[in-house]
């Protein structure tokens, strides 16, 4: 770490890391920014929260809310002109009480810890399944891109088989999220939400469609839950909603999932020794996915927005302030991991913030961390001598960044 970067002003670092070059590797940026605190004021109304114990605070405090319709009306006016963003609006991912405690509850019981559980016999199949795909590409020594021909895949086929896809539709999925995605990453990136609107319309429609087909005809699948839900009395879902938590499922269902897989797998390659451990000690792949979220969190970023006055951990924050919660910061404060720079799936306690917490805990988070937990260390043992096949590339993203592309020799 220079000791420029060491002796940032808050706002030159916020400056940097919003950068294309800072968003490639922003962990000495967000060092910077600790170095003024663990609850930084960067400019009148904005704040940044970097230590772990601040992160996870702000993420529990009820009077710090998500941004929803009403905080995009003081930013943004326009924001509703934007398909993209006026449908995640409609999801629980922003939206406060009392819409997103009723939503949250309905998707709850759809979105079961069984439900997940009996994925999993589906998920060592499907994983298999792409494993020989891999096998068969690079049979002759040829590159395969990881990313596109597993990475993406897996969390595809398995968000598919819950929503109850068939798997000639899913084809055109990484393509509609790729796009969708960036209207995640905030109104700061108003000029870029064509495509994302255009991917938008595209979902809502397809949902659309599946609403009415399972309305006709139930099946045991997440989307003919969600209707029943729907249609019920007591709390349920307005068509709108029913609608942007479908569209968030399926994203938040592989996109994070998806950069989970390429991480372990750069991670892997990084460390050999523990690369070896994982193909060997199966009861090393907990620890092994944890790490990885610590270490190369999937999602770097989320915020909050003060309502009232507020305390977080001895720090006043201003009625009106926008809180940025980096995750993947806090993942990395010295005062919770020693060592935060070095990978080490031996870790003891790792609760990595990768997910979030309190009432936005992540829904789809055991499942991620299933397919995770079976993919990565069967990838190791179905291919001993899997290795990198030139330089990886990388998605110019702040909030989920993650590889492009992950060229690799199967061996």
């Amino acid at each position: 770490m220079t000791e420029h970067v060491m002796t940032m002003h808050p706002r030159e670092a916020m400056a940097a890391l919003v950068a294309p070059e800072g968003r490639r590797d922003p962990y000495a940026l967000y060092d910077a920014l600790r170095e003024h605190g663990n609850l930084v004021r960067i400019k009148p109304g904005l704040m940044a929260a970097v230590g772990y114990a601040e992160c996870s605070r702000a993420l529990r405090e009820p009077r710090l809310l998500v941004q929803d319709a009403k905080s995009h009306d003081l930013l943004y006016p326009d924001w509703r002109s934007h398909s993209s963003l006026r449908r995640f609006t409609d999801s629980v991912l922003y939206s406060n009480p009392p819409d997103h405690s009723r939503m949250r509850r309905v998707m709850s019981r759809a979105f079961t810890p069984r439900r997940v559980a009996e994925l999993e016999p589906a998920i060592v199949r499907m994983t298999d399944r792409l494993l020989d795909h891999l096998a068969e590409l690079g049979s002759d020594g040829t590159p395969v891109e990881f990313m596109a021909e597993f990475a993406y895949r897996l969390p595809v086929a398995v968000i598919g088989e819950m929503l109850g896809v068939a798997d000639d539709e899913r084809v055109w999925f990484r393509a509609a999220v790729e796009d969708v995605t960036v209207a995640l990453e905030g109104i700061s990136g108003i000029a870029r939400l064509d495509a994302a609107d255009r991917a938008m319309d595209e979902l809502a429609s397809y949902f659309a469609r599946l609403i009415g087909q399972r309305r006709r005809h139930p099946a045991d699948d997440l989307v003919s839950a969600l209707v029943a839900s729907h249609e019920t009395g007591g709390e349920r879902f307005s068509h709108d909603e029913l609608v942007g938590n479908l569209v968030l499922l399926l994203a938040a269902g592989f996109d994070t999932t998806t950069h989970l897989l390429g991480h372990g797998l750069q991670l892997a390659f990084e460390n050999p020794a523990q690369a070896a451990r994982l193909r060997t000690e199966p009861a090393l792949a907990a620890g092994y996915v944890e790490e990885t979220l610590r270490f190369a969190a999937p999602v770097h970023a989320t915020s909050r927005f003060a309502e009232a006055d507020v305390d977080v951990l001895g720090t006043p924050v201003p009625a009106g302030t926008k809180v940025l919660v980096l995750l993947a910061a806090g993942n990395r404060d010295p005062l919770r991991y020693p060592s935060p720079h070095l990978f080490d799936p031996d870790r003891p306690d790792t609760q990595p913030l990768s997910f979030g917490a309190g009432a936005h805990f992540c829904l789809g988070a055991p499942l991620a961390r299933l397919e995770a937990r079976i993919a990565l260390p069967r990838l190791l043992r179905r291919f001993p001598r899997l290795a990198p096949a030139g330089a990886a590339t990388y998605r110019d993203r702040l909030i989920v960044p993650g590889h492009e592309r992950l060229p690799v020799t199967v061996g």
